[in-house]
């Protein structure tokens, strides 16, 4: 036990969390509702912003927001309203493996989501965009929303949950699963976008997985809900 640690400092020589956590730090490491409050407010915002980045540049993304977008191109229905619709399956889904306070949270999060989305384009109009900018720079905005989220319980529904369950069962990094299930919706906006539309789409949706791949990992951060 003492060969994990510097005799003058007593100071971790590894920089594994779940290697050199005690019971002593995790309430320590706990967040308070305060800070879970601000992190998920934090988190949707972000989340919100950047798909309505996406949505002002004609792109997609994946996931069920991916989903969403898709679906209102096709139907001109809200985004808002699509995208609380498509989430409603796995809200069953997050209350059976993650628990009654994730799905709350999740639930509050998607809702929030829903709700910022009208109020983006009252409190910021967009008159011109670089599809290129809005796209790679609405989906890292996302995934940096998403990061945060998942270090405060939450998640923006659907996919997220899938990809949180299998990181938890069976160690996929939930980056990967969420690529994966995203290149199959990016592939299916070919339906109402062009083939250049669809491949900014997939280039932006490779750097929000990267964000959550590269920085999402089990026992990296010390925080607890």
């Amino acid at each position: 036990m003492d060969a994990a640690l510097s005799p003058d400092t007593a100071t971790p020589l590894v920089d594994d969390p779940a290697l050199t956590e005690t019971i002593a730090t995790v309430d320590a490491n706990r967040h308070t509702l305060v800070e879970n409050v601000m992190g998920v407010v934090t988190g949707v915002f972000l989340a919100s912003f950047g798909l309505y980045l996406l949505k002002e540049s004609g792109s997609v993304s994946g996931g069920t927001a991916g989903l969403a977008l898709l679906l209102s191109y096709a139907t001109h229905i809200s985004f808002g309203v699509l995208f609380f619709a498509v989430n409603i399956p796995f809200f069953a889904l997050a209350l059976w493996k993650k628990g009654l306070a994730f799905t709350l949270r999740t639930t509050l999060t998607v809702a929030l989501v829903s709700a910022f989305s009208y109020l983006h384009p009252l409190a910021f109009r967009i008159d011109s965009l670089n599809p290129v900018y809005g796209t790679l720079g609405g989906n890292l905005i996302v995934g940096v929303g998403l990061l945060i989220l998942f270090r405060h319980g939450a998640s923006l529904g659907g996919i997220n949950i899938l990809a949180l369950v299998l990181q938890e069962r069976l160690g996929w990094r939930a980056g990967y699963v969420q690529m994966a299930v995203d290149v199959v919706i990016v592939a299916l906006s070919l339906i109402v976008a062009s083939p250049w539309v669809v491949l900014l789409s997939a280039l932006g949706a490779v750097v929000l997985n990267l964000v959550l791949a590269l920085n999402h990992k089990q026992g990296r951060y010390l925080g607890r809900t």
